[in-house]
């Protein structure tokens, strides 16, 4: 019989604090634990171990708290759970399927769009998504680490175009205070840059990691603050993210969400429209449903665009206008994401 229930509440062990350090240091890399706790059908072992071989297993323990257990289907495990599919080639699917490689120019920047710069702040992350559109990214060469930082910072400062510096990775929330505050104080220098915007789904899966020693860091930094979360069924969304999300307000953040559109995990009308809602109710607002970057492993998720603009016109009825999220591609080569809409 499968579980209905999170496994969070059928265990009875006794909490006690952990710093954000040691829950990640404590996150499941093994398949056949991930399976063995979750009571899964051994079956599957031998696929998740094949799929790991080639990009890692790793999951929060408190995001794995989160599932069903003993359902294959859950739609947090679908996320985390190597699967045989990874390793079957599809066509239209890359290692760079929207041209990081193409637009890297100095010290682990990544420019784009104009206006804006992104920072691969590091190439960790607290969880691994068998969908990420990086997991082939040549992190070791291409990130903003001490040694790069002043080519980096020297890019930014080149050009007065540019408003709004961008870090992510990886999670740049896998980074210490200390090393967060060297990349932003000298961001700081740089009068034209007026916002600072930080991509994490780290604060998510290990909401330890908001701790008041971060809380001091994000509100002592000068530019206007934009925290954009990746949120993709609101099962993630438990009583510590909501705390969590509340910190980071307090800290002076904006909160946005994008989440992507994955087959067999959020895509029905009612599972984004749930989402939507969780995340409001939270203090977040949704931002983007991406369509899946088809990035090669990741064939099994992707949603055909004509049911995403399905979906897209059940939430138009469903929910108030601030509560849909804009659908959008991101394209190799393109001057922004591209939006997707019935109304063209």
């Amino acid at each position: 019989m499968i579980a209905t229930t999170p496994l969070a509440s059928q265990l009875h062990e006794p909490e006690t604090a952990a710093s954000w350090q040691q829950v990640m240091a404590n996150a499941i890399t093994d398949p056949a634990e991930l399976i063995e706790r979750l009571r899964l059908d051994r079956s599957l072992l031998p696929a998740a171990l094949r799929a790991a071989q080639t990009f890692g297993l790793r999951v929060p323990r408190g995001f794995l708290a989160r599932m069903r257990p003993g359902d294959p289907t859950d739609p947090l495990l679908r996320q985390v759970l190597p699967l045989e599919e990874e390793l079957q080639s599809a066509p239209g699917f890359t290692t760079d399927p929207v041209g990081d490689l193409a637009s890297r120019t100095a010290g682990g920047v990544l420019h784009k769009y104009r206006g804006r710069a992104l920072l691969i702040a590091t190439g960790s992350c607290a969880i691994h998504c068998r969908y990420c559109f990086r997991r082939h990214f040549p992190y070791a060469d291409h990130t903003a680490s001490a040694d790069r930082w002043r080519a980096a910072l020297d890019y930014l400062r080149a050009d007065p175009n540019l408003s709004e510096a961008i870090l992510s990775g990886g999670d740049p929330l896998n980074l210490s205070e200390r090393r967060l505050a060297e990349l932003t104080d000298g961001i700081a220098t740089i009068p034209h840059l007026k916002r600072l915007r930080i991509h994490t789904r780290t604060a998510v899966v290990v909401p330890e990691r908001i701790d008041p020693a971060f809380c001091r860091w994000l509100k002592g930094v000068r530019l206007q603050k934009v925290m954009v979360l990746h949120v993709n069924h609101a099962q993630e969304i438990d009583a510590a993210v909501r705390a969590t999300c509340e910190r980071l307000r307090a800290a002076g953040a904006t909160l946005l969400n994008q989440t992507v559109l994955l087959k067999g995990v959020n895509d029905t009308a009612t599972a984004l429209a749930d989402l939507s809602e969780s995340l409001f109710a939270a203090g977040v607002l949704p931002y983007y449903l991406n369509v899946l970057d088809r990035v090669a492993g990741a064939a099994h998720f992707e949603v055909p665009e004509e049911r995403a603009l399905e979906l897209l016109r059940e939430l138009t009825v469903r929910l108030p206008g601030y509560l849909v999220p804009k659908l959008v591609r991101e394209e190799a080569g393109a001057h922004s994401k591209t939006s997707i809409s019935f109304f063209a």
